[in-house]
This record gives structure tokens, sequence and C-alpha cells, in this order.
């Protein structure tokens, strides 16, 4: 009785099994192995080798590797192979293989589910990749706007691929001939680094729509991010928020800061300079954070320039860039143009290559050498 068992067991087990000559020749093969790829018995035993059964890529394979590493070792196991059948069709299967006795025998596993699954599993990825894409195209401005007597350009490089990433900028109208514009940068990636992103952006936006002052924007912010997000899952965000008023040959700006670096000033003279903020404290983490603001004026020649800590926290052959690296950078391009500027720092980033580890945004404003009202 025992022999029968064992016997039906071999038959009839939810895996494959074959035993081969060391030359692959099939002395013994199982039913379950017969009904996968519909050969009857006398069709296989003497008649074929194990590489028969295998698909062109996968003989080329069992020649070169798996039979040398079978021969070496004794034992191979979880070699992803694919059989064709009696009607052509493939079968995806994991092999596993023991030399006992000169007699090499064989476990035969179906993996089409585990195909399927793996299959399954790149199609989300795909979805999530274009998802994360659209989402992140969502959370930044899909063009900026046109503002007579200045020239704007931006870019914006996300860390991962596959991941939505937490910096982000915008530049919009408001009453009265006058131009709100932001930076800023939230903690964390991925989903809810987006949520944030998204609460952030709309709420500067709405709050300028109401009072341009850039500090009461912060002060709106700072509201927002610590009434949702300050409990155990706390976020954060830094920002720089400003308002552009136009005046007879350049532009008047206030700007704010809510723990963000300080914006670069390259002036038409050559000279570049951080403008820096007395305070300006993270926003979202206390319920009453202090903002400050300061007044600069931008001409015939000038460049702003806002950026995220992407940029100068970068990995180099000598350390990581600083402010200092950057500082002295764009003295050099001085006098620039935004669209100039943003041209320069996109090769500066793209030769940081690996070292660019942190998502990365620029937003830069420069009044042409030719402004009249």
């Amino acid at each position: 009785m025992f022999e029968q068992d064992a016997e039906d067991l071999y038959e009839n087990a939810p895996c494959g099994y074959l035993s081969t000559l060391p030359d692959g020749t099939i002395v013994r093969i199982n039913a379950t192995l017969l009904d996968w790829l519909g050969y009857a018995r006398d069709d296989v035993v003497g008649r074929r080798r194990f590489a028969d059964l295998l698909t062109i890529g996968g003989k080329i394979y069992h020649e070169t590797h798996f039979a040398p590493l079978l021969a070496m070792q004794g034992r191979i196991s979880g070699i992803a192979l694919e059989l064709r059948a009696a009607d052509g069709s493939r079968l995806p299967v994991m092999v596993s293989s023991v030399v006992k006795d000169t007699i090499i025998r064989t476990a035969v596993f179906d993996a089409r589910e585990r195909r399927s699954y793996e299959q399954e599993l790149l199609r989300a990825r795909r979805h999530a990749e274009r998802l994360a894409s659209t989402l992140q195209q969502t959370l930044l401005p899909p063009s900026l706007p046109d503002v007579p007597g200045l020239e704007i350009a931006s870019y914006y490089h996300p860390a991962s691929t596959d991941q939505v990433g937490g910096d982000y900028y915008d530049l919009f109208a408001l009453s009265d001939d006058r131009w709100g514009f932001f930076l800023g940068d939230v903690s964390g990636k991925g989903a809810d680094a987006a949520v944030v992103t998204s609460l952030t952006r709309y709420t500067m936006r709405a709050s300028a729509t109401r009072d341009p002052n850039p500090v009461t924007v912060l002060r709106d912010l700072n509201t927002a991010l610590n009434r949702e997000f300050s409990g155990p899952d706390l976020r954060f965000s830094t920002a720089i928020t400003g308002l552009l008023v136009p005046d007879s040959d350049g532009f008047a700006v206030t700007l704010a800061t809510g723990g963000h670096p300080p914006a670069l000033l390259i002036r038409a003279d050559g000279t570049a300079a951080y403008q820096h903020i007395p305070g300006g404290q993270l926003i979202g983490p206390l319920r009453d954070a202090y903002f400050a603001d300061i007044q600069l004026r931008i001409g015939p020649g000038d460049a702003l320039l806002l950026y995220t800590d992407g940029l100068i926290e970068a990995r180099t052959a000598h350390g990581r860039y600083n402010e200092q690296a950057l500082l002295e950078y764009t003295a050099n391009l001085a006098p620039t143009t935004a669209t100039g500027l943003v041209d320069e720092l996109t090769r500066l980033l793209a030769g940081f290559g690996s070292g660019l580890d942190d998502d990365t945004a620029l937003l830069a404003l420069s009044v042409p050498t030719t402004h009249s009202t």
C-alpha cells in the first residue's frame, strides 16, 4: 500500500518530476509534467533530452549556465526557464535539479501564476509612475504667466522618478497690477508629501488674493499646516514668498521667508548677494511662528533667484555643494537673465549626476535691460 501511495504521489504531485541520464536523456517523467506539456509518455522517455523541452533561449541558457553549474556543484535550484509544450505554447517554470548516482533528478514548478503576478506588479508600477507624473504636474503650474517688463524662468528636478516630490513654486497675477510668487519645500516624499504640497500651494494662492502681504501669506499657511499636521504625523514646509509691484523701469519686491534658504540677487553691475531675512521660522510646527520681510528692487539687468535646498546640498567630489559655492558660481554669470541663469544652473545640476539626491526647484526673475514702461 505504501509503495502504491508513493508511486501515486510521484505521478500526480503538484509539481513536475523527471529523471535524466548525464547526457540529458529523459528516463522517467511524471504524469503531472506530461499533462502540462501535452505529451504522451512514449513521446518523451528515451526519445528526448531535457533540453529538447526548452525554448530556444532556454536551451542556450541550459547549455551555457545550467548544465555546467550542475556538473560543478551537483545541485542547482530556483532557475527560471520556459518549457515548450506539444502545441508550441510556452510554460514558464522554476527548475531545481540534483545529481544522485549519475542520475539527474529535476523538480519543475509551474510559474504561470508567478509570471502573471510579476506582470501585474509591473503594470501596477507603470501605472503608479504615470499617476505620480500626472499628480506632480497638477502640483506645479503648467506654465508661468507673462508679466510685462519681467523675464521669468523655472526648472524642476524630481530626485525620484517613481515618487511625487515635495518642492513647489508658483507665480500668479493679483489685483491692481501686482504679482505674487513663492517657492518652497515640504517635508517628506511621495503621496503624503503631495497632500501637504497641494494644501500649501492653494493656501498661499488664496491668502495672497485676500491680502498680498507676504508675511500674512506665511502666517495663513502656518495656521493651515499647524491645524492639519501638528499631531504625530508632523508635517512642515519651508517657503519664500514675495510681492512684485512694477515701478518706473523695474519692480519693487517684498520678500518674506519661513525657514527657507535666502534668495540670491545678481545685479547688473556684476555683483551677487544673498538677501537674508532676520527670523523666519519653519512653517507648521509652531502655532505662533515668527515671520519677517525685507524690501528690495530689481532693475534693468538684475536677476533674482529662488531655489530649494537640493541645489546647495548636492554631493560633489569635494563634499556638499553649498551657499558659498553657489554665490561664487552665479557671480561669475553676472550680469545675467532669468533664462540664462536657469540654463546655467540646469547644466550645473546635470553635472552632479547621482550626487543630486534631493528634489530641486528653481524660479528666476529678471528685468531686461531694454525694459520700458
